[in-house]
């Protein structure tokens, strides 16, 4: 077990970053379909990923899928990525689940394997730092199932509708939404919510633990990206390998017995003595002075 935890937080290797990235080497044509942009000042440490698929209301279809993973995977090496923000470019929806279009396109053989993409898309989600989902606006299907594999998410109360709503189209949630949102609501309303379809808003859904925040909208239509943003804020000025340490701890002990979560947390508890940021939280509080963490 320890030698799993530790090869999970091993710490990445930082690449310079960058202002905006975008991922363009799987699209042959056009604008790219995600843009990663590192904020600075008062918000250095966060991360953004925005999806701008406008024709098709972000859909997940093999473009922006395969961007996404391309992001994912650069951003596990940045270690001054503290908080990763998902958000939206396209007003009025979040992401508008699979892209059914292009699946009618497809064989038998190449929707099975196009599934296991998103399948695994929604494990890479499972990031080293906290992520968190801004949803403005529809979060339907795979939408709601790239939420739930973030960590934290944040909705406007009326413009964000989100929904497992497969079984309306024939189909069933494929993208971990069957594993997550029992982990989330509980098997007995999550089964209620998968099998009638059910569309919530964003009120209803913070009334349900669905979401962490539910905001009013503002004129912009981006009031849920504002709040998430604030959110992530908070976490910004703690020590972030105890914060990626509690998560590994929370995460990991939810799968197992509580005496094995115990366990678990033990093994990240010792992980974190040796860190410099342990003796200069220790430090702080007996100079009676804000702490400078530096994710060492």
């Amino acid at each position: 077990m320890l030698r799993v935890l530790t090869s999970a937080l091993r710490l990445p290797r930082p690449w310079s970053p960058l202002q905006t990235r975008s991922c363009v080497s799987h699209r042959p044509t056009g604008d790219p379909e995600i843009q990663v942009r590192a904020l600075t000042g008062r918000d250095q440490g966060i991360t953004e990923i925005l999806m701008n698929r406008p024709s098709a209301r972000n859909a997940l279809g093999n473009v922006l899928v395969s961007e996404l993973l391309e992001a994912l995977a650069q951003l596990r090496e940045d270690q001054q990525v503290r908080v990763l923000l998902f958000r939206s470019g396209v007003k009025g929806v979040f992401c508008a689940g699979a892209d059914l279009k292009e699946r009618e396109q497809m064989s038998e053989a190449e929707v099975e394997i196009f599934v296991q993409r998103l399948q695994g898309l929604m494990n890479e989600i499972a990031f080293p730092a906290p992520t968190i989902a801004a949803m403005d606006g529809f979060a339907l299907g795979g939408g709601l199932e790239l939420a739930l594999a973030c960590d934290l998410r944040v909705a406007a109360a009326s413009s964000a509708v989100m929904g497992l709503i497969e079984t309306t189209r024939g189909l069933l949630p494929g993208a971990g939404g069957t594993q997550r949102l029992p982990r989330c609501l509980g098997v007995a309303l999550a089964k209620e919510l998968i099998f009638t379809g059910r569309r919530l808003s964003g009120a209803q859904a913070h009334a349900l633990g669905l979401v962490n925040h539910a905001v009013s909208q503002n004129e912009e239509g981006n009031a849920a990206y504002h709040r998430a943003r604030e959110l992530a804020q908070e976490i910004l000025p703690q020590a972030p390998i105890a914060v990626r340490l509690g998560k590994v701890a929370i995460d990991r002990g939810m799968e197992v017995d509580i005496g094995s979560g115990m366990a678990i947390e033990g093994l990240c508890y010792a992980q974190n003595i040796p860190t410099q940021d342990r003796l200069e939280g220790m430090a702080a509080f007996r100079e009676k002075r804000p702490p400078r963490f530096v994710g060492k």
